[in-house]
């Protein structure tokens, strides 16, 4: 069996120190799937493909930059890591902790993470500690921490997070031979969009793979790089990008800047519509997966973009598994029908 993982198969692109140990779930590869349906939908005119990361091993984009975090941290012999978390970092973070033999600390905010990445960080034995306040605070309590001990910290601002994350860029220059003229995606605490920008730039001066313009999404009421200025308080029911302060929030605005592109502001209204449009294409993302295409929609509808005869990649970060809350709540009660042929004629054929 010859597998790799994303460090192994980019090493010649991924700037880790010489001693780090690689520890890998076999991540990356995940598929770019096209979706001429949706693109008709949209105003048609143009090439629309779907990168769907929550096809990595916890179900997030998270594993990317976790497998260059980890590798570097044991190689200079960490014993524990520790992370501020919404949920995908948590789960990313055990689950690579678990692969190492390594102690995992956990730091979420209070009632503000899906059960679904919660069970997860569980799963995999990560120490989970719940303060009362935001990410923010719990992100500002992990840094001060490493700070003062010897314990590796593995969220976003690690900047070996990025060596990793940035190798999605280079699997979609792969597959499609060059850069695409767009690329939408969530905005959260900053981390994904800064290290895709960096890896399209990387991959341009190695092959001339051309660059995209970005467009960063975030939700209405989680949208600081918008508004420009901290939310103090950020509510939205894409859980995964409720952060009113991005750890890298200047290098997105510098992103999307250099890329000629955008950071906008999407309703939760419409990212819950766009989930479940995507789920009509049968890929099921949690909800802030879906906040690159709501704000792409937004965008077309406004008459801001002009796609006739682009190519353009919308990123979606996570699994519907791993925030199901919002579908649960709203799901009606399935019908109960005795077990009996003509009980079911009666219901399905027309």
């Amino acid at each position: 069996m010859n597998y790799h993982g994303v460090l192994q198969r980019y090493c010649h692109l991924s700037d880790l120190p010489d001693y780090s140990q690689t520890i890998t779930l076999f991540e990356g590869n995940t598929p770019l799937i096209p979706a001429p349906r949706l693109a008709e939908e949209l105003g048609g005119g143009f090439e629309l493909f779907i990168k769907f990361e929550g096809l990595n091993p916890t179900g997030s984009f998270k594993d990317r930059g976790m497998t260059a975090a980890i590798s570097e941290a044991v190689g200079r012999e960490a014993k524990t890591v520790i992370c501020a978390s919404t949920g995908n970092t948590a789960a990313s973070a055990a689950a690579y902790a678990a692969r190492a033999g390594l102690k995992a600390v956990v730091l979420i905010p209070q009632g503000k993470v899906a059960a679904g990445k919660l069970a997860g960080a569980v799963a995999y034995g990560a120490q989970v500690l719940q303060i009362d306040g935001s990410f923010d605070d719990a992100l500002a309590m992990v840094v001060e921490i490493s700070e003062r001990h010897p314990i590796a910290l593995v969220n976003s601002i690690n900047p070996y997070r990025i060596e990793g994350q940035k190798t999605a860029a280079f699997e979609i220059c792969d597959t499609l031979k060059q850069a695409p003229d767009w690329l939408c995606l969530p905005v959260g605490n900053a981390g994904n969009i800064s290290a895709y920008w960096a890896g399209f730039k990387a991959y341009h001066e190695h092959k001339f793979t051309g660059l995209p313009r970005i467009l960063g999404v975030q939700a209405q009421g989680a949208a600081p790089l918008v508004l420009g200025h901290a939310v103090e308080q950020p509510e939205t029911v894409a859980t995964a990008i409720r952060i009113g302060r991005p750890a890298r929030g200047e290098q997105a605005l510098q992103a999307a800047e250099e890329s000629r592109g955008q950071i906008i502001a999407a309703s939760d209204e419409s990212i819950l519509a766009m989930q479940k449009r995507l789920a009509k294409e049968g890929l099921w993302v949690e909800p802030a997966s879906a906040a690159g295409l709501a704000g792409l929609a937004k965008e077309l509808q406004a008459g801001k973009i002009n796609l006739q005869g682009k190519r353009v990649v919308v990123i979606c970060t996570g699994h519907g598994l791993k925030d199901p809350d919002i579908i649960t709540k709203a799901m009606a009660k399935p019908n109960t029908l005795p077990p009996k042929l003509e009980a079911l004629e009666e219901i399905i054929i027309p």
